[in-house]
């Protein structure tokens, strides 16, 4: 993917991963231009399947398409954020990520975003809202 892909990308998520919402400057590492649909999985290189996400969602995310509702067992598709909209999906309570929706569940299980370091850095960084 070419550089121009990349800086639209970021620019399009406000320096913010799409998925937890941490803004880049808050992180120690860069965020990842990630491919929603995993290239092995027949997704392309096209900003439409592009996603900027901090580097813990990426490597939790990694090619997983979906994965289970930790509420009702099913499997469900993982957030997809060029066709969802976050906040329909989670909200953030008391520095804990909480999926309003199948969708939303699976997502932070699956993307672990609740691990204690990312949860105590959203308190650090006074964001109960996902945003500064």
């Amino acid at each position: 993917m070419d550089e121009a892909t990349r800086i639209l990308v970021r620019k399009r998520a406000g320096y913010r991963c799409e998925y937890c919402r941490l803004h880049e400057d808050d992180d120690a590492y860069t965020f990842h231009v990630e491919h929603i649909i995993a290239r092995k999985h027949g997704g392309l290189d096209d900003e439409s399947n592009l996603a900027l996400a901090c580097q813990q969602c990426n490597l939790h995310k990694g090619s997983n398409l979906s994965g289970v509702d930790p509420r009702s067992g099913e499997i469900v598709e993982l957030f997809h954020p060029r066709q969802k909209i976050w906040s329909e999906d989670f909200s953030l309570r008391e520095y804990r990520m909480v999926g309003l929706t199948p969708c939303g569940r699976t997502t932070v299980s699956v993307l672990n975003m609740n691990d204690l370091d990312r949860v105590n850095l959203r308190e650090e960084l006074q964001f109960p809202d996902g945003r500064r």
